[in-house]
């Protein structure tokens, strides 16, 4: 059965034509990225993932990894060799600063390879996938030796990072950490305690491992302003010595089996604080913020690479006859994809990854020219415009990809359901992106509670006012019904920003519905963009294609507007009416 196949054709689409990046050459961190250059980066891209990394993935679920007596892990068969290619090619360095060695590209280039090893294999992605985060924040937040000391390997991919947060009693609220941290006297830190959930917190992929580890300083007060950011390796470059960092176990868990999800001990381990006493949760937020955007292009990965399979299932499995569109009369059975509801959820599956794609793009535009442009006020835009899209692309995205994996795999009935037809893995390691670097509920809070009500709906609204702009530019059939989801959109922003104060239950209960309406105004707005741009071409079956989808898009989804609307604006009332111990069953 055919798997996956990068979309080549789809990527370099959305970033000639709909972003237009010919247009940022004047930058220098464009002025390379000539159409030969972006097709070459790109198809070699998608080939290093269809031919090196997808061959792993089957094996990956079915094997996992393994932890040793002596606490060491090894991944499974094929993972150290496909790293050590990844490597050498060139593809950790892509977008890392060039101060360390790396190649300073784009960070849009960066989301495709992101989506691009993900599609490939999850699992395998989830190693080097928290590094440009981790370099971000050791450049923002160490001091000048640690930069020097730890960068230039964790750029050149040379030694991978973690990110540990967790605690067995302390997920979200980060506040009831009871990690410890011990000054020395001589610049380190003892940290002693037990992280779980770590990704990657321990394998075989590279020799080193730095792990970004929140702790509390002994005079730290309580709650998350107490916590601080420390930097501890797993080997101390300075002695080559094993630290006193340890994996404890490997979690079982439900997907990405390729993945060393590890308990981690630290048992005062060295440490170096990175940045200011007691500051750590806002210098782990840079981390954590590209962190989400990164699983938000997993909910993409996922829908597209289902999306894959099932069509090509839909085209070759034969069954039942089509009530009206017939592939041969003389046939027994027609394919699947001559059923309407069939073609319903790939319709579906592919103009959520097709607009999810475009999205994802966009928002890393603005990243990159939050850092590129020369206007101040532009570069503040930018980034404002980034951060108010970075938890509906974590949320929006996961929850989409999810809901188009299982999707996919009803199209594949039984097929779908056991192992060798691998859609059902996909819908396995698809499950934990809903739920990690902050659960989905999480960012519909930050979305409504801290990147709406804090300025008063300013950047949501110039969000919308984007959208308005390109809704009027957009064919009818596209255009009309984006401009009424966007009505709505506002509406309901406007409601909760008047009602917040009134009873604050009603952020919370309204919050959900207001980010899967901002997610489904997103990809629609992009796909006002595409369709706009499709017009103008339409006798090209790939233009044409797009229009068709476009129109899908509108009519299928963009109705739900209304429906969410309602439910932001019914509030918390009989919501929180249900007395705490009465969900329990008698």
């Amino acid at each position: 059965m055919t798997a996956w196949t990068p979309p080549l054709r789809d990527t370099l689409f959305v970033i000639e034509q709909v972003l237009e990046l010919d247009t940022l050459r004047h930058l220098p961190a464009f002025e390379a990225l000539d159409s030969d250059t972006l097709a070459a980066i790109v198809g070699e891209a998608g080939r290093f993932c269809a031919e090196v990394v997808a061959p792993l993935n089957a094996d990956a679920d079915r094997i996992g990894c393994t932890r040793h007596p002596d606490g060491s892990v090894t991944t499974p068969p094929g993972f150290p060799e496909a790293y050590r290619q990844l490597v050498e090619a060139g593809w950790i360095t892509l977008t890392q600063p060039e101060e360390f060695g790396g190649q300073g590209m784009p960070h849009v280039l960066g989301s495709v390879i992101e989506e691009y090893l993900n599609s490939a294999s999850a699992g395998f992605m989830m190693y080097p996938g928290i590094l440009p985060g981790a370099v971000a924040t050791v450049q923002s937040s160490g001091s000048e030796a640690i930069k020097q000391a730890y960068l230039p390997q964790m750029v050149s991919g040379e030694w991978l990072a973690t990110m540990a947060l967790t605690e067995a009693h302390c997920g979200t609220d980060l506040g009831l950490m009871r990690t410890r941290a011990v000054p020395r006297g001589d610049g380190s830190y003892g940290l002693s305690g037990e992280k779980i959930f770590i990704s990657g917190g321990d394998h075989d992929l590279t020799e080193n491992i730095v792990h970004l580890v929140l702790a509390r300083l002994p005079d730290a007060p309580a709650g998350s302003r107490g916590i601080s950011l420390f930097l501890v390796p797993k080997i101390l470059p300075e002695t080559g010595a094993r630290n006193a960092v340890s994996c404890g176990s490997i979690e079982h868990k439900m997907g990405l089996h390729g993945s060393a999800t590890c308990v981690l001990n630290f048992d005062d381990a060295t440490g170096w604080l990175l940045g200011e006493a007691h500051g750590g949760l806002a210098a782990m937020f840079i981390m954590m913020n590209a962190a989400r955007l990164a699983v938000g292009v997993q909910g993409l990965a996922h829908a597209e690479h289902a999306y894959q399979r099932a069509a090509a299932y839909a085209l070759d499995r034969r069954q039942g006859r089509g009530a009206g569109t017939r592939t041969d009369p003389a046939a027994a059975a027609d394919p699947l994809v001559v059923h309407p509801d069939v073609r319903r959820m790939l319709m579906d599956a592919r103009a959520f990854a097709e607009g999810f794609r475009a999205l994802v793009a966009w928002a890393a535009l603005q990243i990159d020219l939050s850092h590129a442009l020369e206007d101040k006020a532009e570069r503040r835009a930018a980034d404002a415009m980034a951060a108010f899209l970075t938890p509906v692309i974590k949320a929006y995205g996961t929850d989409r990809g999810f809901e188009s994996a299982v999707a996919m795999q009803q199209v594949l009935g039984g097929h779908g359901y056991v192992t060798e037809w691998g859609i059902e893995q996909i819908v396995r390691d698809a499950r934990i992106a809903m739920i990690y670097e902050g659960a989905n509920g999480v960012q519909a809070l930050d979305l409504a509670g801290r990147k709406l009500a804090k300025d008063g709906g300013a950047v949501a609204e110039r969000f919308f006012a984007l959208v308005e702009a390109d809704a009027a530019q957009a064919p009818d059939a596209v255009g009309r019904p984006l401009l009424e989801a966007l009505a709505e959109a506002r509406g309901a922003a406007g409601w909760l920003i008047a009602n917040a104060g009134a009873d604050p239950d009603n952020l919370g209960a309204g919050s959900y519905a207001f980010l899967e309406l901002v997610g489904l105004v997103a990809v629609g707005w992009m796909w006002a963009r595409m369709a706009a741009i499709a017009a103008r071409d339409a006798d090209d079956p790939f233009m044409a294609a797009k229009l068709v989808t476009a129109r899908h898009y509108a009519e299928q989804s963009l109705p739900l507007a209304g429906t969410l609307r309602r439910r932001v604006e019914a509030g918390a009332g009989n919501l929180m009416a249900l007395p705490a111990g009465q969900f329990l069953r008698d």
